[in-house]
């Protein structure tokens, strides 16, 4: 993982007082989610939540998208040193279907919440693609600015045999109906309609964007900090309320299985046989790298 992790993929920045920025800085990937981004993006929360002089966190971007969603270029190590992990989860190269199951419970699900619970509030500025896995990268925060170039879209489902990427968010941020479509289709949602669904709270220029975040950060960094932590957890108590943890454990379940059905039909987690041939062969040779390198 350390030579990937040469190049920072994640920037810490200090743009105002009380507030710190963590940009996603992966433009070769469009920001794709890899095991290195992850553990740099978990550290650089880690850091704003445990420095006294911040108030308020800002989630940006650098680049034309926010992020392609999870990388499937099979580039870095599947999992991050020991010491690194932060769940309890381990036995990443477990047999049959434990060490998968293991990877995405830390690497997806639960690093994530770790992030959604985070004791300081978080505005996310979102701009172009945001795909899939970035779902979940932009739902861990408290507050959405969109830039109105912005489109959203979860292919796990339409393209990819698994339903809904493993942080499944999508009937408490677009409601029920909405998600239901958004997963069937695999279609885009455009900033102004996830603004109407109440899944980003403001849409703006592009040229704006992170001005705008910035203003709002710096407005709400006003306000006691032990006070918005309250805030915070009181708002997501009432969520969980509505039973967001247990539908949360129902669907990552769900995931699983959709992950064996195409083990079982296609030889790989997803359905291949929906991407781009280019993608396709990447997988297909990528898969068999590892197994010669493994010895398998």
């Amino acid at each position: 993982m350390a030579e990937a992790a040469d190049r920072p993929q994640v920037r810490y920045e200090t743009p105002a007082p009380k507030v710190a920025r963590i940009v996603l800085d992966r433009t070769d990937k469009r920001n794709a989610q890899g095991t290195v981004m992850t553990y740099q993006l978990d550290a650089a929360m880690r850091r704003a939540c445990q420095d006294d002089d911040i108030s308020v966190i800002i989630l940006a971007a650098e680049g034309d998208h926010f992020s392609a969603g999870h990388d499937l270029s099979m580039s870095e190590p599947i999992a991050a040193p020991e010491g690194d992990r932060v769940t309890l989860w381990g036995q990443y190269q477990g047999p049959g279907w434990e060490g998968m199951y293991a990877r995405e419970r830390e690497v997806y699900l639960e690093i994530t919440e770790r992030w959604r619970n985070a004791p300081k509030p978080v505005v996310a500025a979102v701009q172009g693609a945001v795909i899939s896995g970035g779902l979940m990268l932009m739902w861990m925060a408290d507050i959405i600015i969109a830039a109105e170039d912005a489109r959203f879209r979860d292919n796990t489902g339409s393209d990819m045999g698994v339903p809904g990427v493993e942080f499944f968010n999508h009937p408490f941020e677009l409601g029920v109906r909405r998600a239901k479509q958004f997963l069937f289709t695999g279609g885009w949602l455009s900033a102004h309609a996830a603004a109407a669904a109440g899944m980003v709270n403001e849409v703006v220029p592009r040229d704006q964007l992170q001005t705008r975040a910035l203003a709002l950060a710096e407005e709400i960094a006003r306000t006691d900090r032990f006070t918005l932590k309250l805030i915070k957890e009181s708002i997501n108590a009432a969520q969980d309320a509505m039973g967001r943890q247990e539908a949360m454990k129902a669907a990552f379940a769900n995931h699983q299985i959709g992950h064996l059905q195409n083990m079982l039909v296609h030889g790989f987690p997803i359905d291949i046989t929906r991407l781009p041939e280019s993608v396709r062969k990447h997988l297909e040779a990528a898969v068999a790298a590892r197994k010669a390198g493994d010895g398998e």
